[in-house]
């Protein structure tokens, strides 16, 4: 949901070179028209599974412990974005548990580095927005930022609410120890992790990491991730990317043997130049639209197929984060649903694999 603003300013930028030039509509016209650019394409118009995710006729594995095995699984696959950030507390380990219960493919997850060089899992680069604290995570220790509650504006009746009764935000002071933690969890399981504590917990799923920031502090985070991967054992589970193709360039040249999926500016130009995706880059990670533009279509898909680049959808817009809309990108041919309801993509998946 948090994910458009720099994608819309690079793909605002190309598209203005396209025949439409993308559209002036309003929220409500440009969310109608995504719901219905993403529904009303049928099975029949794209291939239903991309090149990458079809390769195999080995019977269908439990789970894949590396991107090798997860691009030949044979199937479309679920990501839970942040762990599912509609249905749990974004970025906790209690969100990423629940997610994995409901039976996700692999963790996503976004990556910012602390001011004690701690690669800490959370969206966003400040600390405002889903916690009690404040400020820039990178002006903050882990050991600080360990303390704080990661649940304490979660609601799953509005994204950022702020004045809601207390009741509705279900997960508020488990952390700081106001309320019991849910069976099976303790109040450590809704401060935000480290890289290292989510991978000890999960140790065989493979990972989807974007690095936040850009410049000097992104880079500082490149540094540390190369080096933590290697050390977890996760380098051939791991796929980086980063909104700023600067940052995936420099992280695959310090990790070369490491998964990366391209940044704005490649896949801007793909998408509406053609312009080839540089060798080594083997997935693109999309919105389904924005402002009127449809950056997911017919087409796109056909051609990313064609090309062996599965595509991996990551819905802007809440009206797109339900049961139906996820059978609808399957149908369109999308090999990897990177979704905020966990349990509803993982259902939709072996719905669709049923027909």
């Amino acid at each position: 949901m948090r994910r458009l603003a720099a994608f819309a300013c690079s793909l605002l930028l190309l598209s203005a070179c396209s025949s439409d030039g993308g559209g002036d509509s309003g929220g409500s016209d440009t969310t109608q028209a995504a719901v219905e650019s993403t529904t009303a394409t049928p099975a029949t118009e794209a291939p239903a599974t991309t090149e990458a995710t079809t390769t195999t006729t080995e019977p269908t594995p439990a789970y894949a412990a590396t991107i090798d095995e997860l691009l030949t699984i044979g199937r479309p696959i679920v990501l839970a974005h942040t762990a599912g950030e509609d249905e749990f507390p974004a970025s906790t380990l209690f969100a990423f548990s629940e997610s994995v219960k409901a039976g996700v493919d692999m963790l996503d997850l976004n990556l910012n580095i602390t001011a004690d060089d701690e690669l800490v899992v959370q969206h966003d680069d400040t600390l405002d927005r889903n916690t009690n604290g404040a400020g820039a995570v990178a002006s903050m220790t882990m050991d600080q930022i360990r303390q704080l509650d990661a649940a304490y504006w979660f609601s799953t009746d509005c994204a950022d609410c702020r004045d809601l009764p207390d009741d509705v935000y279900l997960y508020r002071g488990i952390r700081t120890g106001s309320q019991p933690a849910p069976e099976g969890y303790t109040a450590d399981d809704f401060a935000l992790p480290t890289l290292r504590e989510l991978v000890e917990r999960f140790p065989d799923l493979p990972l989807n990491i974007e690095i936040k920031g850009e410049g000097e502090i992104a880079r500082r985070a490149a540094d540390v991730l190369a080096t933590e991967l290697v050390e977890l054992g996760r380098a051939d589970a791991s796929v980086v990317a980063s909104f700023d193709d600067e940052v995936v360039s420099y992280f695959h040249s310090i990790a070369p043997d490491i998964e990366v999926s391209p940044g704005l500016n490649v896949l801007t130009a793909y998408v509406l130049n053609e312009t080839p995706i540089p060798d080594g880059m083997r997935i693109l990670q999309l919105p389904p639209e924005f402002s009127g533009l449809t950056v997911i279509t017919p087409e796109l898909v056909a051609r990313a197929t064609a090309d062996g680049l599965p595509i991996w959808v990551w819905p802007n817009d809440r009206r797109l984060e339900n049961y139906d809309a996820y059978v609808a990108f399957l149908e369109q041919g999308i090999a990897g649903l990177n979704i905020n309801f966990p349990e509803q993509g993982v259902r939709a998946v072996q719905d669709f694999l049923a027909v």
